[in-house]
């Protein structure tokens, strides 16, 4: 899908001034790092959208595929017939989830109207086989007194979370708690990993379990200030992507902070067998260290060696983010 996506964004900002691009994109960056929690939409107008579609949908694309894939892992008879994006802009979280399930209708929700716009223009241009073929782009006030309709299967909320003010982020948390299941993603910084540990008390308190990263519903072993909790998803840049973000590299890692959760029975603490790899593992001669999050023992290093056979090939190409059986 992400080569879908990248032939809809090439053109993109085809006539739009180099200067203004890079002007709408510091802004925009100010906007994503959650320092400027705003009551007004961060994507104005059309320079706005175009910008932020080139400098972000790849890498908030990659991000949210990577949450909803470890997420699926976790729930693989499970599959949504009606997702809401919240705060979706120009789509970045549909095309994911049109990449993860097949068969659901989309709902985009968002406070500018130039970034729904923009999305249904990107979607016209996706395969008609997907589910974005089947996506209502509608504009909403992302806050207090947002709804979503009886019955939603998935509701996805992407860096969203750090525009807006701590009364609107409870007000959009409680509204996607009344989904079936819930996807919140924001960027893998300290503050958005405690965005993410905020919004994962709230959807707990409402019944909901916790479903991923975590490998359990009890408190957070992290203490915050001392460290946080985030995953990296590998983007690979297009000419495009490389002219307006600046960079020469081919690829860029993107950081992100993650929590997913049910209503509906999902594995309970007793039944995961797995832990969560929660940093880069460390290939040693003859050993692999193990950074993990546990259900029963909070966070544990893991070192497996040459003697444990089968397990320490498997150690070895393991990934950041993955599950590990105990």
């Amino acid at each position: 899908m992400h080569d879908e996506l990248r032939a809809a964004l090439a053109g993109l900002l085809d006539g739009l001034p180099p200067k203004q691009a890079a002007q709408a994109v510091e802004r925009l960056i100010a906007n994503y790092r959650g320092r400027t929690p705003t009551d007004a939409p961060v994507l104005r107008d059309r320079s706005d959208v175009a910008a932020y579609a080139a400098y972000r949908m790849p890498a908030t694309f990659e991000a949210v595929r990577a949450a909803l894939t470890a997420f699926a892992a976790r729930v693989p008879d499970w599959s949504p017939a009606t997702h809401v994006d919240i705060g979706g802009g120009t789509g970045a979280a549909t095309w994911a989830a049109a990449d993860t399930w097949q068969g659901h209708h989309s709902t985009v929700l968002d406070w500018a109207q130039p970034a729904l716009d923009l999305g249904r223009e990107l979607a016209a241009g996706a395969p008609a086989s997907t589910a974005l073929s089947d996506t209502d782009w509608q504009r909403q006030v992302i806050g207090e007194g947002l709804t979503v309709p009886p019955g939603t299967d998935l509701v996805t909320v992407s860096y969203v979370l750090g525009e807006l003010r701590p009364d609107a982020r409870r007000a959009v948390v409680a509204a996607a708690a009344a989904a079936q299941a819930v996807v919140l993603i924001e960027p893998g910084t300290p503050d958005g990993y405690l965005r993410i540990r905020e919004a994962r008390d709230q959807l707990i308190a409402a019944g909901l379990r916790v479903v991923a990263p975590c490998p359990h519903s009890d408190i957070c072993p992290i203490v915050p200030g001392e460290d946080w909790c985030h995953f990296a998803a590998r983007v690979s840049r297009s000419s495009l992507h490389r002219q307006v973000k600046g960079g020469s590299l081919p690829y860029e890692d993107e950081k992100f902070s993650y929590v997913a959760a049910t209503a509906f029975e999902a594995p309970t603490k007793a039944e995961v067998t797995t832990a969560r790899i929660v940093r880069k593992p460390q290939l040693r001669k003859g050993q692999v260290l193990l950074d993990l999050c546990t259900a029963d023992e909070g966070l544990q290093r893991a070192t497996v060696t040459k003697r444990h056979g089968d397990r320490y090939r498997a150690a070895r190409d393991a990934s950041w983010g993955d599950d590990w059986p105990r």
